[in-house]
């Protein structure tokens, strides 16, 4: 007897589409965004100093936000809508709401006391009017950082039914609002005074981000009223499952301080660097991953039916998952490696942003190819255990990835350079290539442990030889072309090589017979007929 599945989950592969066109026109705007951001600052002072400011109350989202919130909240509303509680599933989500609004009030509050004492923590090496202009952006974006956790409230619900979209087009309202600060007031203010105003319209924006995606929630929660509540038993399931992953993201997240913490001590730019490379690098993590992982977790979550069902319907949709991660993580990870400055050059090389900025970002992507495949991966594997409510499995090899970062990170970035008798500045590339080595342990760590519970789940090497040569084979062409034609103008260089890098891909795979790439193909064509 086939697994009981009764929720009203579309396919994997339309869910996993829309996560990824909502991702991908978010992402779009915020690399527009970005380019501004390079446009107007470069990698200068002000640069790092924005860089480092929007990290720290950043912490608040990344610990309350989507990922704790897919993790805790969602598998546990979603069981609730699969069994047909809905009274029981609107009383859940208005508790879980009033208590995120009042745990982030005070976080807030605290944030914004404490924060010159964040900035030691978290940017030893800045000092002077650097430390001061730092300590007065974190201070302007510490609000906005608790309207991103409630909007991430709204996608938990909108994410539990279904309706995907919206909530990851969300941030269009964000991006927009930041594109518009810096072209009204760029033309004529310092870098210091855009910077702040730069702040200001991030909280303007996440409240906006917020507001677009309420009226739909509220269609799904006719009883809803903010309530604090943490006596009935599914909000104190949450609480618990809480509790792990809140911690299980906060490691994860010291990783990230970390980096920016060895950054700081970098010359003057490396901060900057590491945070346009790290907006690159994670495009195809938040297309490719998140989207086919926040698409799994409400399906993982509803599945009903024996240990045995329940183990064989996952290991079905994980190795389905799987596949279609690698198929666009591998070429995007040689696409780093070998082309990054063409990716680079075309997003940022304008106004204050140089061909000299341009290579140093590649050498952050670089390094962030290392481990792009295991990071990608290993998001789909932490979900199989959420949605299995074992949080304590990835919290475990999330601990063992932060120790090894900090090892290596400590090595790889400030004492390599040194002993290999390179510019300090480089160590920006051994930073990113440690944090890769140690997400390929706590992938093999995550598929190790699922596969004792479950049975083993992987990808087949056949597949992936195919993938990994495609992809060098269209980088080799690519390459030709920036030898051939130069790079005076980037972003002409980028349409053509980086073209021909997918034509290659795409024409490769499909003549191998990888069946990702003729989905692909006939969707693309479907949709063109549909909207045509």
């Amino acid at each position: 007897m086939p697994p009981a599945d009764p929720s009203p989950a579309p396919k994997a592969g339309g869910a996993a589409f829309r996560v990824a066109l909502g991702i991908l026109i978010s992402r779009l705007t915020g690399l527009i965004r970005e380019r501004v951001i390079a446009h107007y600052f470069g990698n200068s002072a002000v640069a790092d100093a924005f860089r480092a400011a929007i990290r720290i109350p950043n912490l608040l989202n990344n610990l309350f936000g989507e990922g704790v919130l897919s993790a805790s909240f969602i598998t546990v509303y979603s069981k609730l809508l699969a069994q047909e509680r809905e009274e029981e599933a609107d009383h859940l989500a208005s508790a879980i709401f009033g208590l995120l609004a009042v745990v982030c009030s005070v976080l807030v509050v605290l944030g914004v006391l404490l924060t010159p004492f964040l900035i030691d923590v978290i940017a030893p090496g800045f000092s002077g009017q650097k430390r001061e202009l730092t300590i007065h952006i974190v201070r302007i974006l510490f609000p906005g950082a608790g309207l991103l956790v409630m909007s991430a409230w709204c996608l938990g619900i909108l994410n539990s039914h279904h309706r995907f979209l919206l909530s990851y087009t969300a941030p269009v309202a964000l991006n927009v609002t930041m594109i518009a600060a810096l072209v009204t007031f760029g033309g004529f203010t310092s870098q210091d005074e855009l910077a702040i105003y730069l702040a200001w319209a991030s909280v303007v924006g996440s409240g906006l981000q917020f507001l677009v995606q309420l009226p739909r929630v509220l269609r799904y929660l006719p009883h809803f009223r903010p309530l604090f509540d943490t006596a009935a038993v599914e909000v104190r399931r949450v609480i618990r499952n809480f509790g792990p992953i809140f911690v299980s993201r906060g490691v994860v997240q010291i990783s990230a301080y970390i980096d920016s913490i060895i950054a700081s001590l970098l010359p003057t730019g490396a901060v900057a660097a590491l945070g346009y490379g790290q907006i690159i690098s994670i495009l195809p993590i938040s297309l490719f991953s998140m989207s086919v992982s926040a698409a799994e977790l409400p399906a993982l979550s509803q599945a009903l039916g024996t240990e045995s069902e329940v183990a064989s319907l996952l290991r079905k949709r994980l190795e389905a998952g799987l596949r279609r991660i690698a198929f666009f993580v591998v070429p995007s990870a040689v696409a780093f490696l070998l082309l990054g400055d063409i990716i680079a050059g075309a997003l940022y090389q304008s106004g204050r942003f140089h061909r000299s900025d341009t290579v140093y970002v590649w050498a952050v992507l670089a390094g962030s190819s290392v481990g792009l495949l295991a990071t990608a991966l290993g998001r789909l594997y932490s979900s199989a255990f959420y949605a299995l409510y074992d949080t304590k499995t990835p919290l475990r090899f999330a601990v063992v990835r932060v120790i090894l970062t900090t090892a290596l990170g400590f090595f790889f970035a400030l004492e390599l350079p040194r002993l290999a008798g390179v510019e300090p500045k480089w160590g920006i590339a051994g930073l990113t290539v440690s944090a890769g080595i140690a997400g390929w342990v706590e992938f093999s760590l995550l598929r190790h442990s699922l596969g004792r519970r479950i049975g083993r789940t992987s990808l087949a090497p056949g597949f992936l030889a195919i993938l990994w040569l495609t992809s060098f084979v269209a980088s080799a062409a690519s390459f030709a072309i920036k030898r051939a034609v130069g790079t005076a103008y980037p972003l002409r260089l980028a349409v053509v090589a980086l073209g021909l890098y997918g034509l290659i891909y795409f024409g490769g795979t499909f003549i191998f017979g990888v069946a990702e790439s003729r989905d692909t193909l006939r969707s693309a064509l479907r949709r063109l007929r549909l909207y045509g």
